[in-house]
């Protein structure tokens, strides 16, 4: 949550009352915020039909031009300048910030609604409310005298306060509907739903669980989580949202709301409700705000204070992209395109857990996947259902693992083969049996870098002639923060010395533009927006085999790695920061140093 700086203004001594739109345009005139010209032309198109919306939302919709720069004056700048107009801060409403539980206690949804407000921060001696009519003031009297504190008003956007009102009441209401529903009398969800098996009449409020339930997944696809953790603590429940790769605390509850919500999921992902022993993994489909379909991997884990639970969500438009969008250059861009065009060999990806290999892959897959090649996948487990690949889940508890995997395709007539990890010598024997009898196999390793895969097969047990025979190439990779478009800023401070620093003995030429992060709400005050891919892309050459040898000098390797056209995964995002996508910090914590 932020606020602008409150600057004075005498329009709120001299109006009082509701907003009006063309008083709004007089106003934006008067300040030199539109010319003459785009103020009649609002004037003529607003005029046409009444409307019932806000005034700032209408005059939004007609994309006003600003004076200064010609850009259009959306929602959040016409409410930033009205605040400053009427002398209060400007507010951006962070869900992730405001203690719903609070806001539901200071105020009731019906009051709330009536006067178009809403509480985002409530404090022992000061409620903070938000509001896009900064000219009526007359109902802070009466918050002050019911709750006892000061009231501190800030103007935030209509949009903002119509959603989060419903959003906030509706999670407070279901919140303390779970809390009533038996659960902290004793009663748990599992008896709650061996009632319903028994035909007897369940309590109402066990509602109240489900609908928590939706609503976090909702907020959870809104906010763009990848990961939703449920965990429970000496005293309450927690739940966090891992977004950018960094987790933000979400919401804290009763145990045993949390306990009820944990349940409710497991019956979804049909597992098994009454153990919680022992770890546990299911699947479950639901659909996102616009209507696509997304898939959740879910995983239990038993802990101190009671199950763990983290739900992993599968994006279609996250899972697979194209090569720009996935952060591959040009370059590389092109050389990976040749590789996996190669009728047979292997095709590894390296990096460590949460480098983004398995979204590689099935972006790749997903491009070389017609309907004249049959592509099969082993996995442990299958990230995300795509229907253009047959896919295998493998089971140890049936001694069905990747090399029992591997052998049962072999006889599936497949062109393209991947499996999820080469783990163990007989999974690496396998794929390479596999490439040898004229099949395409992509896999993953973990390793550091990409010309470290070489000695990595060897340590499994794979000789030198096998990985010359059919390795066709390695791609490193590794996840970098992009900087927020929307509140980034020109770097003058850091020196292109320090980006030459940074890549030695390399050297970087060409622009260099870099940008450094300021935080804003769109962003949650990090500075950051997204992740992009590194990527360091080693093609198996003649000239690289003769440097694979049963003890081959990993230098020697690099070397020719590089001479063949690879560029270390440090250079790619020395290059990112001079472009001014990312920073040297990213750079520095998330890839090896060159050697």
């Amino acid at each position: 949550m932020s606020t602008s700086p409150k600057r004075p203004a005498a329009t709120a001594a001299v109006y009082s009352g509701p907003l009006d739109w063309r008083k709004l345009v007089e106003w934006l005139h008067h300040d030199a915020v539109i010319s003459d010209e785009e103020a009649q032309r609002t004037i003529a198109r607003c005029s046409q039909a009444e409307s019932a919306q806000h005034p700032l939302v209408r005059l939004a919709s007609v994309s006003m031009r600003r004076v200064s720069d010609g850009k259009a004056l959306d929602i959040e700048t016409l409410t930033q300048w009205l605040a400053g107009r009427a002398g209060l801060n400007y507010l951006r409403i962070d869900p992730l910030k405001v203690d719903v539980g609070k806001v539901a206690d200071a105020m009731g949804a019906a009051y709330a609604e009536r006067h178009k407000i809403l509480p985002v921060v409530v404090t022992s001696t000061e409620i903070t409310v938000a509001t896009a009519e900064p000219f009526i003031a007359d109902w802070v009297a009466e918050v002050e005298r019911q709750s006892r504190r000061g009231v501190r008003r800030v103007v935030a956007s209509p949009q903002e306060i119509h959603r989060y009102t419903a959003e906030f009441y509706a999670l407070a209401k279901s919140v303390r509907a779970a809390s009533k529903s038996g659960v902290n009398n004793g009663a748990s969800f599992e008896q709650l739903v061996e009632l319903g098996k028994s035909n007897k009449q369940l309590d109402a409020n066990d509602q109240g669980v489900v609908q928590v339930v939706d609503w976090l997944w909702q907020y959870a696809f809104d906010q763009r989580a990848s990961d939703i953790h449920l965990e429970p603590r000496r005293e309450q429940g927690v739940i966090r949202f891992r977004i950018d790769g960094v987790l933000h605390p979400v919401y804290q509850m009763p145990m045993g709301v949390l306990n009820a919500m944990t349940a409710r999921i497991k019956l979804l992902g049909r597992m098994d409700v009454i153990e919680k022993r022992r770890p546990q993994d299911g699947r479950i489909k639901t659909r996102n705000p616009r209507g696509d379909e997304i898939e959740m991997r879910i995983s239990t884990l038993p802990t101190a204070f009671g199950e763990k639970m983290v739900m992993r969500i599968f994006d279609p438009d996250n899972a697979v992209k194209d090569l720009d969008a996935l952060g591959f250059t040009s370059h590389d861009a092109t050389r990976w395109e040749a590789l996996v065009k190669r009728p047979h060999g292997i095709i590894l990806v390296t990096g460590p857990t949460g480098s983004g290999k398995t979204t590689t892959l099935y972006s790749t897959l997903k491009r070389v996947a017609t309907e004249e090649v049959n592509v099969s996948t082993v996995e442990d487990p299958i990230e995300m259902i795509e229907p253009a690949f047959n896919q295998t889940q493998v089971q140890p508890q049936l001694d069905f693992g990747f090399p029992q995997g591997l052998r049962a395709l072999m006889r599936q007539d497949p062109d393209i083969i991947m499996v999820g990890e080469i783990r163990d010598l007989e999974t690496a024997e396998m794929a390479v049996q596999a490439a040898l009898t004229g099949h395409l196999v992509f896999s993953t390793l973990h390793t550091n870098d990409a010309p470290s895969a070489v000695t990595r097969l060897m340590e499994l047990g794979i000789p030198p002639y096998l990985i010359n025979a059919t390795l066709l190439g390695v791609l490193a990779q590794r996840l970098v923060r992009t900087l927020c478009k929307q509140c980034r800023v020109r770097d003058e401070e850091t020196p292109r010395e320090a980006l030459g620093e940074l890549v030695k003995p390399w050297q970087i030429n060409g622009g260099y533009k870099p940008y450094k992060p300021v935080g804003c709400v769109d962003c949650r005050m990090t500075g950051f927006m997204g992740r992009m891919g590194l990527y360091e892309l080693l093609v198996v050459t003649e000239g690289f085999k003769s440097k694979v040898s049963a003890d081959p000098s990993m230098d020697a390797l690099r070397r020719q790695a590089v001479a063949d056209g690879m560029r270390p995964l440090r250079l790619a995002g020395a290059l990112r920061v001079a472009e001014g996508q990312t920073v040297i910090e990213e750079v520095l914590t998330s890839t090896p140093p060159l050697s």
